[in-house]
């Protein structure tokens, strides 16, 4: 498949060089786009001193921190409309293993529309983080399956792989959400599109280098969504059952 691995950054400086070289050796057939917000710290003239050697690496520069969601979706556009059979999300900070990629990626060719690198199946961990911190996103993924009816453990992750027919059945007009908010959004239009998940499982790292991108309005901002989807689709269902109903079914 012809890959684009997409990593979104901002200020990531202290990490983007290594993680460019472990993705060139671990998937030194796939192209990269860097996706860069508003970086002050010299991550983009790291990213174009490398471009000068490379016909693999790609910069997009915004002068405007946009957000999360905001990237991808310009990524993916950029992606599809170049003709990429396959599109991956990565994050900057190391905190996903390159050495995963090849797995995801034969697993993705295989047919499946959306593979997760998952830190919640079995094999799967998180090594680094707080007791808070995962006990937060434990929570936050158990609670967007129930209310969304997921099948998936790590709605929240942000390693994945998509096909690109996927993506354009799923769609990026209109999508609401912006980080972990995103990741829960997409994979919920996935499973309503009736598109195929897989999670793969990943050992997920905290950061060592550079400032963590996470804010309490990521949180509320996922919460709040997620429990306005849930509400609209129950009410959505009680609507449709209604419908169906006969004079002989009312008493």
């Amino acid at each position: 498949m012809r890959t684009l691995i997409i990593v979104p950054t901002h200020d990531e400086a202290a990490n983007i060089e290594t993680l460019l070289d472990r993705l060139a050796k671990s998937v030194p057939e796939a192209d990269v786009m860097v996706i860069d917000d508003a970086s002050t710290d010299g991550t983009r003239d790291l990213v174009r001193s490398r471009i000068a050697d490379s016909t693999q690496l790609q910069l997009v520069t915004r002068d405007v921190k946009s957000g999360l969601g905001d990237a991808y979706c310009e990524a993916f556009r950029r992606g599809l409309d170049a003709g990429y059979d396959a599109l991956v999300e990565i994050d900057a900070d190391l905190s996903h293993d390159p050495a995963a990629l090849p797995t995801m990626l034969d697993v993705s060719a295989r047919g499946i529309d959306l593979v997760i690198g998952s830190r919640y199946v079995p094999g799967g961990s998180v090594i680094g983080w707080p007791r808070r911190r995962t006990w937060l996103s434990r929570w936050g993924n158990r609670y967007a399956a129930i209310a969304l009816g997921l099948a998936v453990n790590d709605a929240t992750a942000g390693y994945r792989v998509y096909r690109a027919e996927a993506l354009r059945a799923i769609g990026l007009d209109g999508v609401q959400a912006d980080g972990y908010g995103f990741q829960v959004e997409m994979t919920y239009r996935a499973v309503r599109a009736g598109m195929s998940v897989v999670e793969i499982p990943i050992v997920f790292r905290d950061r060592v280098a550079g400032a963590s991108k996470m804010h309490r309005s990521i949180v509320v901002e996922a919460f709040t969504l997620v429990t306005w989807w849930g509400l609209r689709d129950a009410f959505s269902l009680r609507r449709r059952t209604r419908a169906y109903r006969t004079p002989d079914d009312v008493t």
